[in-house]
């Protein structure tokens, strides 16, 4: 009868190392994060080291974290959903909103422009009632 062998059962200290490499990835991010601080707290250049072979090996990103980041890389309102009505409905929903948008802005710019109409033709007001008041000094003109 013969057995096979595990890639894994090498001997010596590599043997060790990739065992516990392999022990670390089956139990997952945290078993990695334990050993890591474990390290820290006996023997520090312990720690370093696994946390420098952790980001070297990329160990620390999930590939829900990349397909995450992959997602956001995208904009997510350019891509098609696959149905054709759809597509333009959401097309015309967002040219819709953007023009609205627009016109707000618009609208506030308008509103910013008149207060500040307003307050100038108050200052005016009173430097006209403020000269009428004392015509006996002479007036300075500011520029």
């Amino acid at each position: 009868m013969q057995t096979v062998a595990s890639p894994i059962e090498t001997s010596g200290f590599s043997g060790w190392l990739q065992r516990a490499e392999a022990w670390l990835d089956d139990k997952g991010k945290g078993a990695w994060i334990a050993a890591m601080v474990l390290g820290f707290i006996f023997f520090w250049p312990l720690g370093l080291a696994l946390l420098a072979y952790m980001i070297w090996s990329k160990k620390m990103i999930c590939s829900s974290a990349r397909r995450k980041h992959a997602r956001r890389s995208h904009n997510p309102m350019s891509r098609s959903s696959g149905n054709a009505a759809f597509d333009a409905y959401k097309a015309d929903t967002l040219q819709r909103l953007e023009q609205e948008q627009e016109n707000f802005e618009a609208f506030l710019q308008r509103l910013r422009d008149a207060r500040d109409k307003v307050e100038f033709d108050q200052f005016m007001d009173e430097r006209a009632k403020a000269a009428a008041a004392s015509p006996d000094e002479p007036q300075t003109r500011e520029t």
